[in-house]
């Protein structure tokens, strides 16, 4: 990869001016004019013309411009990353829905560690529209993995269902639902599917008018206000002292996803994390 003449034809493309460009690379005009027409020959594609009025893009270069800066940017990441990885092998970016971050991520991180020593970890908490979105974009590095709620199935993603997390009603003012209150009902919000099995289980609770798609959220707002709403079973585990579980009320099972590349979706770092998750989830 000639970085040089990428960022070359970036400088020009913001002075418009090949003797300004070289002033501000410090190098001579004619290594300006040498690098363009080196990459216009890769193109086969003139990237500028030059008259009185200046330098201007042709149609190539102005359709090259985005593909420049994500390579430049690439580039800046790799050098960044080779740079700090010390012992390190690689570095895997890893997604997780708000709701798993909040009762296994550290688990799920320290069955990484064990498995994959050498790795370096980033991990981000997020709704899974922005993960399947930041995944099909390729916004992400190769290495990713995203664990979610909700698939898109987009072309060169690969998903695989991997378990399941169980949602409790819970209550501060009742044992039962024939108790549960409609004005002081919290309806969780967390996902499409879960949308559906509660409309269907509980049709006279939809219509609340309050609503959270997080279950901090939800949980903070029993806390403060009372009433009645769904969380986890570990979340219903941990306020056990403040909020009874709704004994005759339905468990809503939420259906967990492994999200990876295509490419990606055999590679032994992928596998090992995604048995990690799945060993948690057998556990709740």
């Amino acid at each position: 990869m000639q970085v040089d003449l990428i960022e070359t034809f970036l400088d020009l493309m913001e002075t418009r001016s090949f003797n300004r460009t070289a002033e501000r690379l410090n190098i001579t005009q004619s290594t300006v004019s040498h690098r363009v027409k080196a990459l216009e020959a890769q193109f086969n594609r003139k990237l500028f013309t030059r008259n009185k009025g200046g330098t201007l893009p042709t149609a190539a270069g102005l359709r090259f411009l985005d593909y420049a800066k994500a390579l430049q940017n690439q580039w800046h990441e790799a050098t960044r990353a080779v740079a700090s990885a010390g012992a390190l092998e690689r570095s895997m970016r890893l997604g997780i829905q708000h709701d798993l971050a909040e009762t296994i991520a550290g688990r799920w991180v320290a069955a990484i560690r064990r498995d994959l020593p050498t790795t370096e970890i980033y991990m981000e908490a997020d709704y899974s529209n922005q993960m399947n979105r930041d995944l099909a974009a390729g916004e992400l590095d190769l290495a990713v993995l995203a664990v979610l709620y909700t698939p898109h199935f987009l072309p060169d993603l690969h998903y695989e269902r991997i378990g399941e997390l169980h949602y409790v009603l819970v209550s501060t003012d009742t044992h039962d639902l024939a108790g549960v209150r409609p004005e002081t009902y919290i309806r969780s919000s967390y996902s499409p599917a879960f949308d559906r099995a509660h409309r269907l289980a509980l049709p006279h609770l939809s219509a609340a008018t309050l609503s959270a798609g997080q279950n901090m959220a939800v949980m903070d707002l029993l806390r403060t206000l009372g009433g009645a709403a769904y969380v986890t079973q570990a979340t219903a585990d941990q306020i056990s002292d403040r909020v009874a579980v709704v004994a005759d009320a339905p468990v809503i099972p939420q259906t967990v996803y492994a999200a990876t590349s295509l490419r990606t979706r055999h590679a032994h770092q992928h596998r090992k994390i995604i048995g990690a998750m799945e060993g948690l989830l057998v556990e709740l």
